[in-house]
């Protein structure tokens, strides 16, 4: 298989693995189910779905759910992460899941479809290109 090949199948499968992750949310409120496939460095993949509460603010987003797996699992390199809504456009991460994707790494590659298979493909840092990180959290002189 090439190397195009072989990246192509990748995405298809953390696509799919986004869009089966996406019937398991938790969305009695919002009604918008939002899927998410973390691929590790190591190679193994971690999903998430989203899970509101009747207090808003207490929700988790997909991502979020999928990095708090990956990360108590022991990983800490990611290359991609694929997030799948059913949304008319494909949906990219709110704010703190982008910024929670920059604690990361700034290269991984993000993947956004819709049902449709509409795609939207960036690197993290494409997507919070000023962000805050740990730079700003140095002691200061």
């Amino acid at each position: 298989m090439s190397r195009g090949a072989t990246r192509k199948k990748r995405i298809s499968d953390l696509l799919r693995l986004a869009k089966a992750a996406r019937l398991r949310a938790w969305a009695p409120y919002s009604r918008f189910r939002v899927g998410a496939a973390l691929l590790a460095r190591s190679g193994k993949v971690y999903t998430g779905a989203n899970v509101e509460n009747a207090s808003y603010g207490l929700s988790l987003c997909a991502e979020r759910v999928a990095f708090a797996r990956a990360v108590s699992e022991g990983e800490r390199k990611f290359s991609a992460l694929a997030v799948v809504t059913g949304s008319r456009e494909p949906a990219t991460p709110c704010g703190a899941c982008r910024q929670t994707l920059l604690e990361f790494g700034t290269d991984m590659r993000v993947y956004c479809a819709n049902l449709k298979g509409d795609l939207l493909e960036d690197r993290a840092s494409g997507l919070l290109p000023r962000r805050f990180g740990r730079g700003h959290l140095r002691k200061p002189r």
